[in-house]
C-alpha cells in the first residue's frame, strides 16, 4: 500500500501550564477535589484545575509518525483504554489514507453498544486526525490542500472568555484586546458571578457599537428562561448566543431559535453529522460551533459541508489542547466557505503553542495557518515535559 501501514498507536496525557483555572477565579461555593476536578455552580460541568489534553501518535511500519488528539480533561485513561484495546487491533494494518473507511468501519463497532459520542467517539477523532496528519506527510501537502482547497489563508478570531475579577475588570480586559485588533469578544454566563445583563451592558456600554459580543450560556437556562433573558438583553445588540439550553433538548433549542432576535450557535458538544442532522433539520440554530477535539477531521468536515447546506454558519470551537487539534481545526476551517470567526481561547492558546513545532499563531484579529505538510505542527522538546504516556 502506498505510504505504509499502521503499526502502532500511542496515547500520551499532557498537563498544559496555567496560571489559573478555566474561565477564571472559582466561585466561593466551588473547590477544588482530592482527583484534582472542580465542577462550575453554573452549568455543574466537571473541569480539571489544571488542563489536560490525550494525544495519540500513529506510527507505519516504515516509521512515518503522525499526530492526533482529543480531550482529555477527565479520564484520559478511558481514550487510552479504548484505542489500545479495540482500535489499535482493529486497524492495524491499514493505511492512513483510508481514514474516512476507518471512521465508518469504528463507528459501526460500537453504536449497538449505545456508544456514539463521549470517550468513544472522542478516541475516533484523535486516531482521525492522525490518519490525516499521516495523508499530509506522505503526499508533502498540507491538510487544507487534501481537503480541497482554502478559501482563506487568515481566519478571523473572536476572543472566547474574560478571565477577570470584577465587571470593570472585565471590560479593561476586552478593550486591550481590541486595541489589538480583535473585533469580537463572548462572556460565558456560567461565571458572570455579578449578573449576565450587568456584564453585556457594561461591554457595550465600554466596547461601543461596532464591536461584536456573544455570550455562552453553557446549557445553563431552560428555554422560557432564555428567551426571556434575550429579550432583556435586546438593547445590546448581542452577535449570538451559545447553547442556551441543555444539549438533548433540541425541540427546546429550536423554540429559542424561533422566538430569538440573535443567531443561535450550539455544535461544541456535537461528535457526529448526525448531531448536527437533527438539530439543522429543527432550523434550531443558524451557527454550527464544531469542535475538532471531538469530531476528527472527517466529521468535522461533514458537519460543515450539512450546515451550509442548510445556509448556517460555521464558527468553531476553541479547541482547547495542545496545539495539535486546533492546527487541525484552522486547516479545515479555512476550506469552509461559510465561516465567518474561529474561537480564540487566548487564557490557553499560546501556553499550548510553546509546545508544539511549527507556526500557532493568532496576532491582530486573526489566525495563521500552519505551514508545511498535514497539520504543520508536531510536539517539540517542551511538550515531553509535560507529557506522559498512558498504558
Amino acid at each position: 500500500m502506498m505510504g505504509g501501514q499502521i503499526s502502532a498507536i500511542e496515547v500520551f496525557s499532557v498537563t498544559i501550564p496555567q496560571e489559573e483555572t478555566y474561565l477564571g477565579t472559582l466561585h466561593p461555593d466551588e473547590a477544588i477535589n482530592s482527583a484534582g476536578y472542580f465542577v462550575r455552580k453554573g452549568n455543574r460541568t466537571i473541569y480539571p484545575a489544571q488542563m489536560r489534553s490525550a494525544v495519540v501518535r500513529v506510527t507505519l511500519d516504515n516509521g512515518a509518525e503522525g499526530w492526533g488528539e482529543t480531550y482529555g480533561l477527565v479520564a484520559p485513561g478511558a481514550i487510552h483504554a479504548l484505542i489500545s484495546d479495540i482500535i489499535e487491533p482493529i486497524i492495524a494494518g491499514r493505511s492512513p489514507f483510508e481514514a474516512q473507511a476507518i471512521w465508518e468501519d469504528l463507528y459501526d463497532l460500537m453504536r449497538v453498544r449505545g456508544y456514539t459520542g463521549g470517550f468513544w467517539l472522542d478516541a475516533m477523532a484523535a486516531v482521525d486526525i492522525a490518519l490525516w496528519d499521516l495523508q499530509g506527510k506522505l503526499t508533502g501537502l498540507p491538510l487544507h490542500a487534501l481537503l480541497g482547497g482554502a478559501h482563506r489563508l487568515r481566519i478571523p478570531a473572536y476572543v472566547s472568555g474574560l478571565p477577570a475579577p470584577s465587571i470593570p475588570a472585565k471590560v479593561d480586559l476586552a478593550r486591550r484586546f481590541v486595541d489589538q485588533g480583535y473585533k469580537a469578544v463572548k462572556i460565558a454566563a456560567s461565571v458572570s458571578y455579578d449578573g449576565v445583563e450587568r456584564e453585556v451592558a457594561a461591554l457595550r456600554e465600554g466596547l461601543g457599537a461596532d464591536i461584536a459580543i456573544m455570550l455562552d450560556c453553557h446549557w445553563m437556562y431552560s428555554p422560557a428562561e432564555a428567551i426571556a433573558l434575550l429579550r432583556r438583553l435586546e438593547p445590546y445588540d448581542l452577535h449570538f448566543i451559545e447553547a442556551p439550553c441543555k444539549t438533548e433538548d433540541v425541540a427546546g433549542l429550536a423554540d429559542i431559535a424561533a422566538h430569538a432576535s440573535v443567531p443561535v450557535a450550539a455544535g461544541e458538544e456535537w461528535r457526529t453529522v448526525y448531531d448536527a442532522r437533527a438539530r439543522l433539520e429543527a432550523r434550531a440554530v443558524s451557527i454550527v460551533q464544531t469542535e475538532m477535539g471531538h469530531t476528527g477531521v472527517t466529521q468535522f468536515m461533514r458537519i460543515a459541508h450539512l450546515a451550509q447546506a442548510h445556509h448556517a454558519k460555521v464558527i468553531p470551537h476553541a479547541t482547547i489542547g495542545t496545539g495539535i487539534f486546533a492546527a487541525a481545526s484552522l486547516h479545515a476551517s479555512a476550506t469552509v466557505l461559510s465561516l465567518p470567526w474561529h474561537e480564540y481561547q487566548h487564557s490557553i492558546f499560546h501556553k499550548a503553542s510553546t509546545l508544539m513545532s511549527g507556526r500557532l499563531e493568532c496576532t491582530a484579529g486573526h489566525f495563521s495557518l500552519p505551514e508545511g505538510p498535514g497539520l504543520g505542527v508536531c510536539p517539540n522538546a517542551a511538550f515531553w515535559d509535560h507529557a506522559r504516556k498512558l498504558g
